[in-house]
Formats: structure tokens, C-alpha cells, sequence
């Protein structure tokens, strides 16, 4: 109910306020928000999977990771449902759904990547250092603020695009909006250099995640 909320505020903020000149902005930012709160809602409720569990960690034996990938998997799944919301306004606002639609599983694979990584890093961090199930969610929000979301990537002044190259949400978004929004195919040549550092981030993630869970039942 809160996202469609958002939604609505953004859409008379960005359109009549600060006149971002997007035709149809409502689903120019539905498109793009779907997929942001599958990364926000995963990280932020991964922060507190080990914390929130404590009695089933201590008393049971268990992948540790399962805690905080079944978020992960969760989150997903509540995605792939609003598809079916998605889809049909598309329809409504006239946008046309072409065969790019084909490359929708390839980025959310991507995206998935990138969530899990997080995923598994904030909850094993959190463990160890508690305030960072609150920070968790103020880091978020600077994020989305720094991911073109809300606004096309086009309104970023020049000088500081470059520095959407560091951030690997950037891409994703702009591909959803390339499939779903603009009807079609992504920028295979960004996706194809995002693609290995998102398995790097998630090996890297893993590693780490292995490391430390081993005395995450001693510290919960």
C-alpha cells in the first residue's frame, strides 16, 4: 500500500513540480521502482535475518545462508507478482510490450546477483556490528538517490556521469526501463562488463559470508 503511495507522491512531485519532462512519468518511475524495492527490501531485511533468529541459530544446525537468501528469494518472488500489476498499466498508459521482454530474465539474473551479494554481507555484518540494521536503511536512501530512479540518467550533469559507472544498480534500472518503458533491448555492451563484477561481488560475498558465519552462533 506505502509503495503505491510512493508512487502516486512522486509522480505529482517529478511531473508537476519539478516538470520532469518524461511522457507518462507514472509508469516511467513504476517500472524502474519494482525492481529498486526488490534491492532495498532484500538488503534491509537481510540486515536483521541472524539477529531476528537468534533461537533457531543457536538451537539448530543449518546452512547459515538459507536466512538470509530466503529474503532474498521472498522479495523475488513478491517482484515477479507485481508483474502482473505492471504489465496491464503498461498496457492502459499505451506503451507497447515488444519482444525485448525476451532479455527480462537476463537482467533480473543479473539483479539477483547483486541482491544476493549484498544480502549475504549485511546480515553476517550485522552480527558483529548491531548498528548497522539501522544504518542499513539510511544508506539505502542515499542510494536510491543516487540511482536514476525518479529521474532519467540524462538529467545527471555530465561532469558527474561517470560516477554512474561505480554505482551497479545504475545499469539495471536503466535496462528494466529500457525492456518494459522504452521497448527495447538493453545495453548489451554495459551489461555484458557489469556481468563479471557482479560474480566477482558475489563469490567475493560468499567467501566472506563462509568466514565469518562460523561464530555467528556465539555472537547472536
Amino acid at each position: 500500500m506505502m509503495r503505491h503511495v510512493w508512487l502516486i507522491v512522486y509522480s505529482v512531485v517529478f511531473s508537476f513540480v519539478m516538470r520532469v519532462k518524461v511522457e507518462n512519468y507514472a509508469m516511467f518511475l513504476f517500472v524502474a521502482l519494482l525492481p529498486w524495492n526488490y534491492l532495498a527490501q532484500s538488503t534491509i531485511q537481510s540486515s536483521g535475518s541472524f539477529i531476528h533468529n537468534a533461537g533457531l541459530v543457536k538451537k539448530i544446525y543449518f546452512p547459515r545462508a538459507v536466512l538470509p537468501l530466503s529474503v532474498v528469494f521472498a522479495n523475488l518472488i513478491n517482484y515477479c507478482l507485481r508483474l502482473c500489476v505492471l504489465l496491464p498499466a503498461l498496457l492502459l498508459f499505451k506503451i507497447k510490450l515488444t519482444p525485448a521482454l525476451l532479455a527480462f530474465p537476463v537482467v533480473l539474473a543479473l539483479q539477483t546477483l547483486l541482491v544476493a551479494a549484498l544480502a549475504l554481507l549485511v546480515a553476517v555484518a550485522t552480527v558483529y556490528f548491531r548498528d548497522l540494521e539501522h544504518i542499513t536503511g539510511i544508506l539505502m536512501t542515499v542510494w536510491f538517490f543516487l540511482t536514476p530512479v525518479i529521474y532519467p540518467a540524462e538529467l545527471v550533469p555530465e561532469r558527474f556521469r561517470p560516477f554512474l559507472i561505480l554505482n551497479p544498480a545504475a545499469p539495471l534500472i536503466e535496462a528494466y526501463r529500457a525492456l518494459f518503458f522504452y521497448g527495447r533491448w538493453p545495453d548489451w555492451h554495459q551489461l555484458g562488463q557489469l556481468a563479471p563484477a557482479l560474480l566477482a561481488l558475489f563469490i567475493i560475498s560468499l567467501a566472506a559470508f563462509e568466514r565469518l558465519q562460523r561464530a555467528v552462533a556465539e555472537e547472536v
